[in-house]
């Protein structure tokens, strides 16, 4: 057993999650039991909750660099938190209330170790003269403190930070939670999630040292761009590209894909994250200047677009790791991309792609099941994190505990 790991029984918890894509709160409500080899739930209800549209607006502002002030920030930071509240009280509707709720808010920083953020090109801030910091950093607005006030049910919060703390890059935080749902006794499995930003967690066969073995990283744009082109392409009329049809109807620029792979993230080897500080608007706007060489319609625009997306999962299968999967598993929002499954099945070849869905794992609620399960983690006292996926030297517990009534 862990130190201070407490013994396990079974336990309602709430998990609440709003990804890069920020489109809403992914709110799932479980029944969890077991510890880690052991470790069963049941999915009793999911829902998203869309985000009021001001407060998206400000999120999606403040995620691409607007200076705001101080007050400003504390404003959202409590309007996100009292919208992560409600999507509690509401996912509890018909159901004995929950002990605990996992809330990993809504990023809208990320700098990884190693990077510097301060005084960067394309951001409204000045150089200041500070020394290079030797740790990274996020922020996750939505305040557990305040979540668990208004639900009255004990919090678990802020989970990148402890990992941050002693050197990791805090993301992605999934993998250890995917290893013990996911992982197969004979099968290697590729764990893809396509949010804002796609993440792939590789997890062996579940014999011998096999979660030492386990590899994770951010590999680049998941329907960031895509949606950010949505919304500027139709004037704002949509948001996203439903089941990728639109994408379906142009034809992709390959020229541009490989020029676009050329980006030295995708070169940059493992454990390593990224955001929409890389993959945000600014991005998208040079994209779409390259775009203006080649006279690309709309169409052709998001189909080369949706092209880079399934073109850097499988250049990152193919580059870092040491063997292909038996079956990539696809979660996420972008799993609901049709377009896109069918760009990255062609390009992995004779590696089947399928959804979690088929394994018996919710694909559109994953993310905040794994919320839940790390918060309920967190309340035995055993570590969240994987030191192979993040570059943390060690395991730690993840996230800051605010007691309920």
């Amino acid at each position: 057993m862990h130190p201070n790991e407490k013994a396990a029984i079974s336990t309602r918890v709430i998990g609440l999650i709003s990804g890069t894509s920020v489109d809403g709160i992914d709110a799932a409500l479980l029944e969890i039991s077991g510890q880690e080899l052991d470790l069963k739930i049941e999915l009793l209800a999911g829902e998203t909750y869309p985000y009021p549209v001001e407060l998206r607006e400000k999120i999606l502002a403040l995620c691409a660099g607007v200076a705001i002030s101080m007050a400003e920030l504390a404003e959202i930071d409590d309007a996100i938190a009292f919208a992560f509240a409600q999507a509690a009280q509401h996912i509890q509707n018909g159901y004995q209330p929950a002990n605990l709720i996992g809330s990993h808010g809504q990023t809208v920083y990320h700098r990884p170790v190693g990077e510097s953020g301060i005084g960067k090109k394309n951001t409204p801030y000045s150089p200041l003269p500070t020394p290079h910091s030797p740790l990274g950093y996020s922020l996750q607005l939505g305040r557990g403190a305040l979540i668990a006030h208004l639900t009255g049910i004990t919090t678990v919060s802020n989970f990148r930070a402890a990992d941050i703390a002693i050197g990791g890059h805090g993301a992605p935080l999934v993998p250890r939670v995917d290893a013990y749902l996911l992982s197969h006794p004979q099968e290697g499995r590729c764990i893809q999630n396509i949010g804002g930003i796609g993440n792939v967690a590789y997890i062996p066969p579940r014999h011998g040292d096999w979660l030492s073995k386990i590899r994770a990283w951010d590999t680049g744009p998941g329907n960031s761009l895509l949606d950010l082109a949505v919304e500027h392409l139709s004037a704002g009329a949509k948001t996203y590209d439903e089941n990728g049809n639109w994408a379906a109807s142009g034809i992709p620029c390959y020229p541009l894909v490989d020029q676009w792979l050329r980006q030295d993230y995708f070169h940059l080897p493992p454990p390593k994250s990224t955001g929409r500080e890389l993959f945000g608007v600014t991005y998208l706007e040079q994209c779409l200047k390259d775009a203006q060489a080649y006279q690309l319609n709309a169409a052709d625009i998001l189909a080369t677009l949706t092209e880079l997306t399934a073109a850097s999962i499988a250049h990152s299968y193919h580059t870092f790791l040491s063997e292909m999967p038996h079956r990539v598993l696809l979660c996420g929002g972008g799993s609901r991309n049709l377009y896109l499954k069918q760009r990255l099945q062609l390009l992995l070849a004779a590696t089947p792609v399928l959804t979690t869905d088929e394994v018996g794992l919710n694909a559109d609620f994953k993310e905040a099941i794994a919320f839940a399960v790390l918060a309920y983690w967190r309340h035995l006292g055993i570590p969240g994190n994987l030191p192979t996926a993040t570059g943390a030297p060690q395991e730690v517990l993840l996230g800051e505990i605010h007691q309920g009534r």
